[in-house]
């Protein structure tokens, strides 16, 4: 299973949001800087967390993102399902009854076993999801995880600097080069 890139980064993004302030927010603009990513795209993405509930957006020059509830509440399955969607990744189109290797319908009553074990495979992966909160992310960071990410979540060109907490040392991109 493949999962859009968008994945990884509003798992990132929504990390980063658990650990603000109570009633701070991050703009996408910040959020994309910090990660170096395509602003407008990751508006988009974040959106979606939005639609889904997990994220709350407001408006005008001290708005942003931030999450709709505790981090406790939120899985890692919310997140994945609000980019990825809720289809499972393996469809069987019953190819056992087409070709000269067909076989009769009477022995194809049953589902496939290969697609039982698949679906077992999917269904085994969303509750492995579905029991990681945001919480137990932020939990298992380093304590000089915090300072360090609030350092580096700077505030957009123009805009006043306002504290932000940190995001997850996974989160945290390594610092760049001088040139």
């Amino acid at each position: 299973m493949k999962l859009p890139v968008s994945t990884e980064w509003l798992l990132h993004c929504a990390t980063t949001l658990a650990q603000l302030d109570p009633g701070a927010s991050a703009s996408a603009a910040q959020l994309a800087q910090y990660y170096d990513l395509p602003a407008a795209y990751l508006a988009k993405q974040l959106q979606d967390l939005v639609k889904a509930g997990v994220l709350t957006a407001t408006t005008g020059p001290r708005g942003g993102f931030r999450l709709a509830q505790p981090a406790s509440e939120i899985t890692l399955l919310r997140i994945v399902e609000a980019v990825d969607g809720t289809s499972p990744p393996y469809e069987c189109r019953e190819i056992r009854q087409r070709g000269r290797g067909a076989l009769p319908p009477e022995e194809c009553q049953n589902t496939c076993v290969l697609a039982q074990k698949m679906a077992e495979a999917h269904d085994a992966w969303r509750r492995s999801l579905a029991d990681v909160s945001l919480a137990d992310i932020i939990a298992t960071l380093p304590p000089t995880a915090p300072a360090r990410t609030r350092s580096r979540l700077t505030p957009t060109t123009g805009s006043t600097p306002s504290h932000r907490s940190p995001g997850s040392d996974a989160a945290d991109p390594p610092p760049r080069p001088s040139r």
